[in-house]
């Protein structure tokens, strides 16, 4: 059997070259680019990519070995747009997100509730003061989509004694989910939801999902997460949402422009909270153990785990 070429193309090369190399995959030659020229050198070589979507890109063009790329984060839209090749199997990395996603998002959801921030200020002042709050179970929480993170959301849901709903494009039932209904009655979920965590990939059908007009249909004191990516809201009508007291909250993890501007209005509303996209990292232990697996997969010509369908976006 012939040799085949990696090349590692990520923050974390030296990391993933270890990982990679004590694995000891049969017929395997690992490459590392840890700067652009040895990038633009090596492409040519590279019949594997292992890498991130953003740093491959403007490469992908000279790649003329490539017959597999394998993301090293979740999110590949970079590598979607109607301009970019087609000729190779794109998988990215699935299913070691979702308690990463739930520790964000039940953190940042339990910290609001029982308003700990506002303790710890009463702490600096020396100040005994109780105030009333509410728990989590018996509220609505609604998750788009119904992924392995949504599902690892909505189990969490669950144990916390929420009632769980879930959006997605097929409406199909999904395990921890209470029920689960298609993207055209999402104006409806949104009017029973407590909770609102949107998890979406970045396709056609989820840009500037939640507008002006999607808010109106939400419950006042509603909190909504995104932890998906940046393109679902419009920031412009979120904050007018946040403004106008016809949502509760918002926490954000992703944003249509990253780094988030300095001089982004997000930044000063105080019933908003950012953070600079980082609830769930992709770990190169757990990253590299995916390509381990999906290699022994491609050199027996199966197919491989976590195969991007280029049309669906997901």
């Amino acid at each position: 059997m012939s040799q085949r070429t990696l090349l590692l193309l990520s923050q974390d090369n030296a990391h993933y070259e270890r990982l990679l190399k004590a694995a000891h995959l049969p017929h395997l030659r690992i490459l590392r680019a840890d700067n652009q020229s040895d990038a633009e050198k090596l492409i040519g070589e590279a019949h594997i990519l292992m890498a991130e979507p953003a740093r491959a890109k403007p490469l992908l063009a000279r790649a003329n070995k490539l017959s597999w790329f394998q993301s090293t984060y979740a999110g590949v839209d970079v590598l979607l747009d109607a301009s970019s090749r087609r000729d190779y199997q794109l998988t990215n990395v699935r299913g070691i997100f979702g308690p990463l996603m739930s520790e964000y998002v039940f953190g940042h959801l339990l910290s609001l509730m029982r308003q700990l921030p506002l303790y710890r200020e009463q702490q600096k002042q020396r100040l005994w003061q109780s105030h009333p709050y509410q728990g989590l179970k018996g509220r609505t929480l609604l998750i788009l989509g119904t992924g392995s993170i949504g599902q690892h959301l909505a189990h969490t849901g669950k144990h916390f004694g929420m009632k769980v709903l879930g959006v997605s494009r097929s409406g199909r039932e999904r395990a921890g989910f209470d029920q689960v209904y298609q993207l055209p009655a999402l104006n409806k979920m949104l009017a029973q939801a407590d909770v609102i965590v949107s998890v979406l990939p970045a396709t056609r059908e989820t840009h500037h999902l939640f507008t002006a007009s999607r808010f109106e249909h939400c419950k006042p004191g509603a909190i909504l997460f995104n932890v998906g990516r940046g393109n679902a809201i419009n920031e412009g009508d979120l904050l007018t949402a946040l403004r106008t007291g016809k949502l509760g909250m918002a926490v954000l993890d992703v944003f249509e422009q990253e780094p988030l501007p300095a001089d982004s209005p997000l930044w000063g509303q105080p019933n908003l909270i950012i953070t600079p996209h980082n609830s769930a990292y992709s770990f190169p232990d757990d990253v590299a153990q995916i390509f381990v697996r999906n290699y022994i997969r491609f050199i027996d010509g199966q197919p491989l785990d976590g195969k991007i369908d280029f049309d669906k976006g997901y």
